[in-house]
């Protein structure tokens, strides 16, 4: 089930975010790491260091494209010259899938800059689906959504979160990278059962999963990606596992960011679970 159509048929084990102060450890140390997520933004340029850096990346390592830009929630059009961009990275780096966020952020060619959640409404489903339908024809590559933290409500929402995740995808025929911490942070900061979230949605369309650290605040939670995992969102990623498989799974650490020992150190963990979902498979 892991290796579905919506990843490129691929089950890459655990990755870590390529991040600029780890370029010189990894080039010289060359570590055995199972793949790297670079975000597409990034290298979307003609030249110049950054193409320098993922060329040899690329030569010894996969690569899997995650965008922070898309908006695909947004009311305006695709841009078809961010999109013609991303098809000439996404032919550099032959990623077996590309994600990016269900969200919107941009209006009338203004862009935010941030991962601003939906209403949750019917009309904004089938909206969102023909916009990553789009992007999925033009790209020829499998997408998958992700489910963004959030810290604010629509009064006009028709449903649940993961209802509309679940609503949005089927009608895209698309996948999810499913962000156990994301859903944490939201569920603390909304009320809700996270357990819900991860039983409700359509586990076959699961590409990836992402973990992360957030940090607690009086009255919320936030999504910060500054330190280790805490507990509580490893025993969601262990229920998550159990539920979609052996997923390839991504260690995000954006901010204060450690050694590069330690970051990997941190995303290894994540084996401690898939083992033992491989042992009870066996045990069966």
């Amino acid at each position: 089930m892991p290796a579905n159509r919506f990843n490129g048929f691929t089950n890459l084990g655990v990755g870590i975010g390529l991040r600029i102060p780890h370029y010189d450890h990894i080039l010289t140390r060359k570590p055995a790491v199972d793949w790297f997520e670079i975000i597409s933004e990034n290298f979307m340029v003609d030249g110049g260091r950054p193409l320098q850096i993922l060329e040899r990346i690329l030569e010894q390592y996969r690569v899997v494209q995650h965008g922070v830009s898309m908006y695909f929630g947004s009311a305006e059009p695709l841009n078809r010259m961010h999109l013609k961009r991303l098809k000439t990275l996404v032919k550099r780096t032959q990623t077996p899938w590309l994600s990016d966020h269900l969200c919107w952020g941009s209006v009338d060619g203004t862009y935010t800059h941030d991962l601003l959640p939906m209403p949750y409404t019917f009309a904004a489903a089938r909206f969102t689906a023909q916009k990553i339908r789009e992007t999925r024809d033009f790209l020829e590559v499998p997408i998958a959504v992700e489910n963004v933290s959030s810290y604010a409500e629509f009064h006009a929402s028709e449903m649940t979160e993961w209802e509309f995740l679940s609503e949005v995808v089927e009608l895209a025929d698309c996948g999810i990278l499913l962000d156990v911490n994301n859903i944490y942070v939201s569920s603390k900061n909304h009320s809700f059962n996270p357990y819900d979230y991860l039983d409700s949605v359509p586990h076959n369309r699961v590409a990836q999963i992402h973990i992360a650290g957030h940090s607690k605040y009086e009255k919320y939670i936030l999504d910060t990606h500054d330190h280790p995992v805490l507990n509580n969102v490893w025993k969601l990623y262990a229920h998550a596992v159990r539920l979609v498989g052996d997923t390839a799974t991504l260690l995000e650490w954006d901010d204060r960011i450690p050694s590069f020992q330690e970051v990997h150190r941190e995303a290894l963990k994540a084996n401690q679970f898939r083992k033992t979902l491989h042992h009870e498979y066996v045990a069966t």
